[in-house]
Order: C-alpha cells, then sequence, then structure tokens
C-alpha cells in the first residue's frame, strides 16, 4: 500500500498566509515562507500554495513569494491561482514549483489540462476542484456542482463527470475541495471524496474540513483519498504534523514518518 501524505495547504492573499471559513471572513494569519519551512522540517509530504484571489483579480500569481517558498523547502510543492495558459505553468515551474494546479482556468478552457500534460508530464498537472453540494438534477447527477472563482460562480457542472473528464484530458492528480467542509473543522466531504476517488485512476487529495487526526484518518480509509489536505489544525498551532502522522499510523494508515 502506498503511504498516504499530509500536505498542508498555505492560502496566501497580497503575499501574507490568510485563511477563510467556506472561502469567506479571511484573516491574514502570518508570513508564507516562513509557515512553509517550518512545515517542511516537520516532516510534511508536499506543500500546497494557492494565490486565492489572482484568478478573480484578473491577474498573474506572485512568483516572488513562490521563489522564496521554493528555495527554503525541498519536498514537493504545487502552486495554483491566477494559471490561465501554458507562459504562467511554465513561469510558476521555472520559480521552483514541482507541479501546477489549475481550477477556474481548466474550467473555462479545459485544453489548458492537455498542453500542460503535454508540455510538461501529467505527474506536473493536479485540476483543483472547488465543490459545493445541491440537488439532485438531470445535469448535476451526483449532487455536486463545480464552482469558479473562489466559490462566486456556479457553473452547473457535475462535479464527478468533471473529475472523469479532468483525468481524460490528461491531469496527474485532483484536489476536491469541499466549500461547504472548509475552515469548518467538522471533517471533510467523505462521501463526495469517496465517490470521485472510486471514479478516477489518479490519485485524488481530500481536502476542506479537517478539525482533528481522526477526520484525517477518515478520509485517507472511508473516503479512499490518496492524501489529506491540512490548513486550520497546523495554522494555529492546535497539532504538528509529528502528532498527526503518529496518529494516523496509531489508527493503522500508513503514512511516511520522517524522524
Amino acid at each position: 500500500m502506498l503511504s498516504k501524505r499530509i500536505i498542508p495547504c498555505l492560502d496566501v492573499r497580497d503575499g501574507k498566509l490568510t485563511k477563510g471559513v467556506k472561502f469567506k471572513g479571511n484573516v491574514d494569519i502570518g508570513d508564507p515562507v516562513e509557515t512553509a519551512r517550518k512545515y517542511y522540517e516537520e516532516g510534511a509530504d508536499e506543500i500546497v500554495f494557492y494565490d486565492i484571489t489572482a484568478s478573480a483579480e484578473g491577474r498573474g500569481i506572485m512568483l516572488k513569494v513562490v521563489e522564496e517558498v521554493a528555495a527554503s523547502i525541498f519536498i514537493p510543492f504545487s502552486v495554483g491561482g491566477g494559471i490561465s495558459k501554458l507562459e504562467d505553468m511554465r513561469a510558476v515551474l521555472l520559480a521552483g514549483a514541482e507541479k501546477v494546479s489549475v481550477n477556474s482556468a481548466a474550467v473555462k478552457n479545459p485544453s489548458i489540462i492537455c498542453q500542460g500534460a503535454e508540455a510538461f508530464g501529467s505527474q506536473c498537472i493536479v485540476v483543483g476542484m472547488d465543490v459545493l453540494q445541491v440537488d439532485k438534477t438531470p445535469d448535476i447527477p451526483s449532487g455536486y456542482e463545480i464552482v469558479i472563482h473562489g466559490g462566486r460562480k456556479h457553473m452547473g457542472i457535475d462535479a464527478l463527470w468533471w473529475a472523469q473528464e479532468a483525468e481524460r484530458l490528461g491531469a496527474g492528480e485532483l484536489c476536491i475541495n469541499s466549500i461547504d467542509a472548509d475552515g469548518t473543522k467538522d471533517g471533510y466531504e467523505l462521501n463526495l471524496t469517496r465517490i470521485i476517488s472510486e471514479h478516477v485512476s489518479i490519485p485524488v487529495i481530500a481536502s476542506g474540513g479537517a478539525g482533528n487526526p481522526q477526520h484525517m484518518v477518515e478520509a485517507v480509509t472511508q473516503g479512499k483519498a490518496s492524501a489529506a489536505l491540512i490548513a486550520s489544525i497546523v495554522h494555529y498551532g492546535e497539532y504538528t504534523i509529528p502528532e498527526l502522522k503518529q496518529y494516523m499510523t496509531n489508527a493503522g494508515a500508513k503514512v511516511r514518518m520522517s524522524w
């Protein structure tokens, strides 16, 4: 069995680490470069960096911050936000990222997934999916809808269909973020994560809602995710990454122990 990954997520706004609940009410909580270095030293398996307002503001990602983070850590580093064309992907990878994450831009222009996979390899292309639970309809039979621009715009696209389409187009990984669970610390949206994990053959990252280590165990067992994305529980010092990994190990979830 492959080890399950623990991935701290750094949401960045105006160059500062920020956190909100259900994509709203964000407050600045620290420096992303220092925080990334801390998580790397604690044993994080990867780091994810999102410039959370770049797409909505119609601007490119803050490459200087990407470069500073990349120079501080020596684990895989994924970057998203404001990436809308091949040149953006190339710039982020040259700044030191190992992976690029496309979300809103991929929904609006799916060919960016194909272009990125052909140019840099599928292993570099992560498709982020922001998802809301809705009533089931013929257009959204799973009951989960894709939204973009930080949850601001409903797309009328079924999340399961889009996950399978992203894989077909060349994505190497999916990050499934439940807006309903985001920042609540009430646990991941396990049904959503499981449905998608069972219908694609590429790794799925569970995102949104981690409040304690048991939630992470549930994400990789009941939710069948390959990795658990975390934010609030480490940003606010409630748990360290070694503590989370030890708990998961004790619960029978295989993780990479690095100390």
